[in-house]
């Protein structure tokens, strides 16, 4: 099994950011056949850990894992809460970048706001599936939501143009509530199935 570790953005966060996304000259040439591949919206994540391939033996050790780890951060996060406010981080889309050049390009909108303690809750992630001997991401943690993989289909002019125009977009804030363990099957329509959450 192919598993990631993700939060998902609410569906008004996402239905703001695609307003703008619609604008841009990456949404035009999508329009016009040119394959930019375009994140599906119901698939935008946040990934926090990507796990890789794991045996399916090992899935209800994973889930323990991850419960320890939630509890343990929900935990920290509740003493730290101001006047015992809700301790989900509150995060919020907005300007953008990307990864890559050339036939590897992509692009992201950045995530602000609570930034630290995402930060953190991805760190322990991490180091809890080291620990219990699970394959781990050993990239540096950042932050992004993936919105499209456009390669070298498109000039690089539009691509600085769209990097510009989403430098002045700020969604609106949103509590991270819930984190996910999902199932990625690649393909031509590559799939996500959501296979556990829980609420931080």
């Amino acid at each position: 099994m192919r598993l990631f570790i993700a939060i998902y953005p609410p569906a008004e966060a996402i239905a703001h950011l695609s307003t703008r996304l619609a604008g841009l000259r990456l949404a035009a040439a999508s329009a016009a056949g040119t394959n930019v591949r375009l994140v599906d919206p119901t698939k935008a994540h946040l990934t926090l850990a990507f796990v890789g391939e794991v045996d399916p033996a090992r899935l209800a050790e994973l889930r323990q894992v991850l419960s320890r780890t939630v509890a343990a951060a929900r935990g920290g996060a509740a003493a730290q809460a101001p006047g015992g406010c809700d301790g989900s981080p509150v995060l919020r889309l907005g300007g953008g970048g990307r990864f890559g050049w050339g036939r590897s390009t992509v692009l992201w909108v950045d995530v602000r706001g609570d930034v630290a303690r995402l930060g953190a809750l991805a760190g322990a992630v991490r180091a809890g599936l080291t620990a219990a001997g699970f394959p781990g991401d050993e990239k540096p943690f950042r932050p992004h939501l993936t919105i499209a993989r456009p390669g070298d289909r498109v000039p690089h002019a539009d691509i600085e143009a769209d990097l510009a125009a989403l430098d002045s977009y700020l969604g609106p804030p949103w509590p991270a509530r819930e984190l996910m363990l999902v199932q990625s099957r690649p393909g031509p329509s590559s799939s996500y199935h959501q296979l556990a959450t829980w609420p931080l």
